[in-house]
């Protein structure tokens, strides 16, 4: 039989990072959607577009709506994305189906922008894009149109702001049949736009990568301390045009988020260090992003 390995201390703190990153993700969303979209009736566009259209047109509470459509959904994420994926999103939707029953009774009768649409749009679209990013970047989702665009990111390289735009249009779009009101539809494509330019800002700064060329003779204590960070190091061996002097140098390709904790370790072991540094388009392979291209016969086909 084989022996199930207990995950490290180091994968329970990622974990429980993620978790609290989602939560905090569905607060944001919840306060957004809640608090400056709904009372405005501005369309947010997917399955809380569709929660606040029938809210809107029977009363229904937008929680149940919004949670019975999900575990539709969720039966494909499982199937699809997996239960690591699924087991997040689900966790995301309780979450947000919880706070979506607490923020408006723990605000009610507070107003934070009083008779300004176009504000309130702008500030519940960047709030419900600030969640969903969030959300996605540790490795979640607020399900509903996010679970789609997530398979379809899965497959294929496209960004996952413009999916969403494209599966909510219509959504927006059919609000019209209960607001009766076409300057509430454009309001609803205003916050469909901000929230895709927010997701895709916040994903391509979770996503983003360095690289490093480092000049040291303490190369292997540096290259040590940079492994325990889960980043390869490539020593390479240079010499000195002018000098002629033969010398180590390290290659790292790092997040752009591990960038300061690089610099403070190459600071405490080699002040003296030589450093470059610079931003890359794109990494990919074990520890970065998957190369997503199509095989030559099925282009041609």
């Amino acid at each position: 039989m084989k022996k199930i390995s207990r995950p490290s201390k180091n994968e329970v703190l990622h974990e429980c990072k993620d978790y609290l990153m989602i939560a905090m993700g569905m607060i944001l969303y919840g306060i957004g959607w809640t608090l400056f979209l709904l009372p405005n009736k501005i369309t947010v566009g997917g399955l809380p577009g569709i929660a606040s259209i029938v809210y809107w047109a029977t009363g229904l509470p937008i929680q149940i709506t919004y949670f019975c459509i999900n575990f539709i959904l969720l039966i494909l994420s499982v199937k699809i994305l997996g239960w690591k994926f699924s087991i997040k999103t689900i966790f995301a939707v309780f979450t947000l189906t919880f706070f979506l029953l607490v923020i408006p009774q723990l605000f009610e009768g507070v107003s934070f922008v009083k008779d300004e649409v176009f504000m309130s749009c702008v500030l519940g679209a960047t709030l419900c894009g600030c969640g969903i990013g969030i959300a996605f970047s540790a490795n979640g989702s607020s399900g509903g149109t996010d679970i789609i665009a997530a398979i379809i990111n899965k497959y294929h390289d496209v960004s996952l702001g413009r999916i969403i735009m494209i599966l909510n249009m219509t959504i927006v779009t059919c609000s019209y049949f209960v607001l009766k009101d076409w300057g509430q539809v454009v309001y609803g494509y205003v916050t469909l736009y901000v929230v895709s330019f927010v997701i895709d800002k916040i994903m391509s700064f979770s996503r983003s990568s360095v690289q490093f060329f480092i000049i040291s003779q303490k190369y292997e204590e540096i290259g040590r301390e940079i492994n325990a960070l889960h980043r390869g190091v490539t020593v390479i061996d240079a010499q000195g045009l002018y000098t002629g002097n033969q010398q180590k140098m390290m290659f790292v390709l790092a997040k752009g988020s591990q960038s300061n904790t690089i610099f403070r370790i190459i600071h405490e072991i080699d002040p003296k260090a030589f450093v470059s540094q610079s931003a890359v388009i794109g990494v990919f392979g074990e520890g970065f992003d998957t190369l997503k291209v199509k095989p030559k016969h099925l282009k041609r086909a």
